[in-house]
Formats: C-alpha cells, structure tokens, sequence
C-alpha cells in the first residue's frame, strides 16, 4: 500500500495552517492538508538542490530502472489511485480509471526515452579550417525544476512533467491544485518506493501566488512547468526572467464534419459526446465548438441531442456513471451565467442548460453568435456549441476565429481538405477523422497563442529540461 501520512505529518510540523480537501460530488471532506509558507517552499528547494547532486550523476539505465519499477507500483495500486482521483476530482470511476493507465503508459514512455536521449555529431570540416576535430553535443540536466499543475488530471498531468524530469535527472517539486492534491502525493510515494531519492521529488500544497512567486524567485529553480489558465501563465512568464518554461494554457476546441460524413453521422455524433462531456468538459482539450456542413446539421443535431440525454449522471464511483458534480459551485454557477448571456444573444439551448445538482446538465447550444462567451472563451464544462457552416472555407474561417490554439480536428473524406486543414487550422495538434480531444502520452503536444507555448509529450518535454553542451575534440594538436 502507498502511504502518505507520514510525510504529510512532516509538512505540518512546520506550518499551523490548513485547508480542507472536499468531494465535489457530496461537498463532504476528504482530507486536510497544510497550507505550507515561503520558508517550507524554500527549504524543499534547497532539499531538491542538494538532491540534484544524486540524481545527474544517475545513469540513464539507473533513471529508467526506477521509472519502470514506478509504472509498476502505479499499475499494482490502480484501485487506490482511482478511488482518491474520484474522490478529489469528481470525475467518474470510468474516466480515472483510465488515467491510471495513461499514467503507467507516461512512466513508461519515460522509461524508454531515458535511455534514447542523445545528442549529435557535428561535421566541423563542413567549415574552412574545421578538419581535424571530431565534435558531438550531449544533454544535461538543469537542476530543480518547478511544476504546477491543475485539478482536472489529477496524476497524468502531473506525471508528464515528472517522468520526463526523473528521465532527464533533475528533481521536481510539484505544487498540486488544492481541490486534487491527494492523488499527487500518491504518485510521490510510488516514484520513492521505486528508488528515487525522496527529496528528488516533493509535493508543497498550499496557496498557489504564495508558493509560486517563491519558485519563480529562486535562482536554483532552473524551469517552471505550468498547466492552468493563460491568465495566470502570462503571470508566470513576465516574472519568470531566464528561466525555461513550458506553459500549457486554455482552449476551446473545434471540430468540423463535412458532408461526406453524412453516413456516419450517428458514429461521428457518438465519439463527439464523449470528446465534449468526458469528465464534464472539464478537460483543456475537450470538444466545445463543433461545425456541421448545413447538408448534414439537422440530422447532426437530432443524433447529438440523443445521445447526450442518454448520458447518466450520478455517484463518481459508479462504473455506470458518464457526468457529475462540477469541481466547485463557483464554475457552476460561471457556465450557467454564460449560458443565459448566450440565449440573450439569440443562441438555441437543445437540451440541457440546467443545474443538477452540483452538476450542470449536458447541455447542447445551437446558432451561437461570435460574442458569446460559451463560443469564445473555455468554457471547462458539460457545454457544447453545434453551428452550421455552408462549406469547408467557412468552417476554417470560423475554427480559427478564436484566442486560442491547441488542437482542433476534421472529419472528413476528401483528402485535399483534409490536408488544408492541417496545414491552415492555427493550433498545435490537428487531428484528421479524430476529435480534438484525442491525446496519446508519448505524442508531441504544446499550443499556440493563448495556448501557451513549448511541448509535453515525454520525448518533448525531456528537451526541455536539458541543456545542451558541445564539444570539440582537435586530435591533430
């Protein structure tokens, strides 16, 4: 069993204040957690500085050795780990379930990419003058790195900043999201029990400004990793001086399905419920905009708008569960206030746009102008726009009309749109008979614009955490 009590009980000695975590589903706590200070963040960084000593001395084999016994621990406590995410996070058994495996899948990927990290050979005789020297560049870690991460994939996100940093032999200090923390402190003790050494890899909870500002001001802290709003992503970039960053920020996906689709509507209309509703669209990458060719709209809509209201709403650790609470009353609240701006502005609610509960009902808006904030903004729940577009170059026209820039798909048979698509659609990831929401771990993934900028993926995401070094060997002196 992974126990974190004890080290949760070290945090506390040094701090008397605390915050509840709740389950959004019931509003009942599930845990109390310390809301650690300035000084506890400045003495985990020293810890994980002097922690670096060890860790970019480890061999690639040593790193991937302990990233595949992690995958493992994580595997063989998959029950455990989906039971806290439900809990904490609210998002249905079905969902965190596979995160766990997503997760084992990430370690994994880091294990491999721990050993293939290389550099290269430079021809220096390519130059005047440059014979008789043989060069090369290799990859170093750059020392304490800074993550902080959101409440929507409790363990998957945050481990994508932490394989790729044990593969690369930094150490990592994550600041988990206060309403999902618990699963962060899971994934630690798993990645101890497999041989990292335990200051290599903390978790410091408490107020994100307070502890961030603390990370961002440390000269030992190398790189910040950051997932969450553009807000406060353009926050961390003005104060992060000469840092390396990665930030992955907000979106609204869009999807257009074309009128060769028109006898796979129901198939299609299947896989973009759950690209738009999955964790209650609480997902960065999650299906929000859908534009339907006017050929097929009407029957686009219909199949859309049955499927939806066949969804099942209820208890997070019922199997049998498709959407639930929202992670707090402050985004309930915010999503149906956007939902009355739109039908004000002449939008169609098909169905939903109600509360339930400490939820919102799956909810399908129809004919949504430009202004509409459900259609210009992340909406980061159950909501989802269906508009119709007369052909492909209005659809293009209308997907790239936003502030944001991460994925966006197409559902189509002509293969010269499909090719259009990807090289006009202004985001990061275009996904061709396949929805936005589609992510596999090992994929490069990073956004454009409000999207934030550089790469997760394990490969990706390692390259920034390295420095690279070259060296040039004069044999003829």
């Amino acid at each position: 069993m992974l126990d974190y009590q004890n080290y949760i009980n070290e945090l506390f000695e040094d701090t008397v204040d605390s915050f509840s975590v709740m389950n959004p589903h019931t509003r009942e706590k599930i845990g109390e957690l310390p809301t650690c200070n300035e000084e506890q963040m400045k003495q985990a960084i020293e810890k994980a500085d002097q922690a670096f000593k060890q860790t970019k001395s480890m061999t690639s084999h040593e790193r991937s050795e302990i990233l595949d016994r992690a995958s493992e621990i994580i595997a063989e406590n998959k029950t455990l780990f989906a039971e806290t995410m439900a809990k904490e996070s609210a998002k249905p058994l079905k969902f965190v379930e596979a995160e766990v495996d997503r997760t084992v899948e990430t370690f994994k990927f880091s294990a491999i990419e721990a050993r293939k990290l290389e550099g290269e050979t430079i021809r220096l005789d390519a130059a005047p003058n440059g014979e008789g020297r043989d060069a090369y560049t290799i990859y170093q870690p750059v020392g304490v790195i800074g993550a902080i991460t959101p409440f929507n994939f409790p363990i998957n996100l945050v481990s994508h900043k932490v394989g790729p940093a044990i593969g690369t032999g930094n150490t990592i200090i994550v600041k988990p999201a206060k309403k999902t923390p618990l699963s962060s402190f899971l994934l630690r003790e798993a990645v101890i029990q497999a041989g990292f050494p335990e200051d290599g890899f903390q978790v410091i909870t408490g107020d994100g400004s307070t502890l961030g500002k603390v990370l961002l001001e440390s000269e030992a802290v190398k790189k910040i990793t950051f997932t969450g709003s553009p807000e406060v992503g353009k926050k961390l970039k003005e104060d992060a001086g000469l840092k390396k960053m990665t930030l992955e920020l907000g979106n609204n996906s869009a999807v257009y399905v074309d009128t060769t689709q028109k006898d796979r509507v129901e198939d299609i209309a299947g896989k973009a419920v759950v690209g738009a509703y999955a964790f209650n669209g609480q997902v960065c990458i999650s299906t929000q905009r859908i534009y339907v060719h006017e050929d097929i709209a009407e029957s686009f809509v219909e199949e859309f708008k049955k499927q939806t209201v066949n969804l099942k709403y209820g208890d997070p650790l019922d199997k049998e569960t498709d959407v639930s609470a929202l992670i707090d009353e402050e985004s309930q609240m915010r999503i149906l206030d956007w939902l009355k701006e739109a039908e004000e502005q002449g939008a169609k609610i098909v169905t939903g746009g109600k509360k339930h509960e400490y939820g919102i009902e799956p909810t399908v808006v129809v004919d949504v102008p430009k202004e509409a904030k459900i259609l210009s903004e992340e909406v980061f729940g159950p909501v989802v726009i269906i508009n119709t577009v007369k052909n492909g170059e209005q659809a293009l026209m209308e997907m790239n009309d936003t502030k944001y820039g991460l994925s966006a798909g197409i559902f189509t048979q002509n293969l010269s749109q499909a090719i259009t698509f990807g090289h006009e659609l202004d985001v990061g990831q275009v996904l061709v008979n396949d929805l936005p929401t589609l992510r596999f771990d090992h994929m490069p993934y990073g956004g454009r614009n409000d999207s934030g900028y550089g790469f997760e993926g394990v490969k990706y995401a390692m390259k920034g955490m390295v420095n690279r070094k070259f060296i040039s060997l004069n044999y003829t002196f």
